[in-house]
């Protein structure tokens, strides 16, 4: 399928140079083409973390130490908080005395019981003592370590709700913090858009760049669409999973997310042939035995490939090499001055 040439009204189309032949050009070219490709419906995101917790208090006891503040870094299982342990080592020392004494009367039950001495029931229930014995030490290991609170993951603090002094109590908080190493954009869908979003699954995120660097796109991770419509906006809650690792951006800032909603038709070129300079955009086409350097409409990049919104045809040849073919339409109009 072939579609109408698209001109730009601020199209700029030099005065063409004629050339002897396309054999005899010192750079290669290729044809603008009408392909099949991706149709992508763009919107507003913000980034958030994937995984942010709030830390609490598992047992007991006064705050001896708060070792991270906000917007600290902390790695995964660093002690984040740390609580006298007096009495849950007390704890532990009871019920150690309680499973030894336990595990000398299972030992004398089982002697006895060898020799049929005591009878079925009461070795039960001194093998059931020796159990909850065993159980009762797990847990106050449990609660000593407890007095020690560790970073569930690697992340940043965001919020610190104790300080040393305090007592803390069981769900008590201590401790906010995030990942920055699992991210998701978030963006809120229309109505028109979000069946083709969730049956296509597909989506790219542009992030934020630095100043003087190029804006980062990558591929969704996987994407999860909310059940329900907003009543107020009646869009779709979206969320778009980032590839794992750091990609220099943070919670909290902007982000475009392109969703795949179906397939049209556009004018394709090689983008090593498309020309930047300043504000225009352009290519050198070669046509009927003449040079020119024509402005073009762009859209985006598809795997080597940039979409000709207007000012080239289907069908038209463009120099592969916008440097050599510059200086070679130079050459010529300085030889046809002479």
């Amino acid at each position: 399928m072939r579609i109408q040439p698209l001109i730009a009204a601020a199209a700029l189309l030099l005065a063409p140079s004629t050339i002897a032949g396309a054999a005899q050009l010192p750079f290669a070219v290729a044809e603008a083409r009408v392909e099949t490709i991706e149709r992508e419906q763009v919107f507003d995101a913000v980034l958030e973390a994937v995984h942010r917790a709030t830390v609490s208090a598992q047992t007991s006891g006064r705050i001896l130490e708060v070792n991270f503040d906000i917007d600290d870094y902390v790695s995964k299982d660093e002690v984040i908080v740390r609580l006298r342990d007096q009495q849950q080592r007390a704890a532990l020392d009871a019920a150690e005395a309680t499973l030894a004494e336990a595990q000398a009367s299972f030992r004398r039950m089982q002697d006895l019981l060898n020799r049929d001495l005591v009878s079925r029931s009461e070795f039960d229930k001194a093998e059931a003592a020796l159990l909850s014995a065993r159980a009762a030490v797990e847990q106050a290991r449990d609660q000593l370590e407890n007095t020690r609170v560790r970073a569930p993951f690697s992340g940043i603090v965001v919020e610190r709700h104790v300080e040393p002094g305090e007592t803390a109590s069981p769900g008590q908080p201590l401790m906010t913090g995030l990942s920055l190493e699992q991210l998701r954009a978030t963006a809120n869908v229309s109505q028109p858009y979000v069946d083709q979003v969730r049956q296509r699954g597909q989506a790219r995120i542009t992030l934020p760049a630095a100043v003087g660097e190029e804006q980062q796109v990558v591929e969704a991770k996987s994407i999860t669409v909310s059940p329900y419509a907003d009543s107020e906006s009646h869009t779709f809650r979206v969320r778009v999973d980032l590839p794992d690792g750091r990609h220099g951006s943070y919670p909290g800032m902007f982000a475009k997310v392109a969703f795949t909603v179906g397939e049209w038709e556009r004018l394709l070129v090689p983008s090593q042939a498309v020309v930047h300079r300043s504000e225009v955009t352009a290519v050198y086409v070669v046509r009927d035995g003449s040079i020119s350097f024509r402005q073009i409409r762009v859209g985006r990049d598809h795997d080597g490939m940039t979409e000709v919104l207007a000012g080239l045809s289907d069908g038209e040849k463009v120099a592969l090499d916008p440097i050599r073919a510059g200086v070679y339409l130079k050459d010529v109009r300085a030889g046809e001055a002479q």
